[in-house]
């Protein structure tokens, strides 16, 4: 049996469904990567299979992470993904 899940109105996009805010997701990556005193290369070290304009992209909300970059920035932030991630 499929459960429905609703959400409140002000976190539905113009589709009606929930989307999710590139620019302050990227100001979400950039903030805890300063504040852990981490640099770009360092950052990318940790992933091993990134590259720096991945990095670049992802703090200017031109691009988002995968599902498991997305873990491993949580993990290395200590935060939860659902405060990297803004759904607007």
């Amino acid at each position: 049996m499929i459960c429905e899940r609703r959400l409140p109105q002000e976190k539905k996009g113009v589709t009606g469904l929930p989307t999710i805010d590139m620019n302050a997701t990227g100001k979400n990556i950039l903030r805890p990567r300063i504040n852990a005193g981490l640099t770009v290369k360092q950052l990318v070290n940790i992933f091993g299979v990134i590259t720096p304009q991945a990095v670049y992209k992802w703090q200017n909300g031109e691009a988002l992470p995968t599902l498991d970059n997305l873990v491993v920035l949580s993990k290395v932030f200590g935060v939860p993904m659902d405060e990297i991630v803004v759904v607007a």
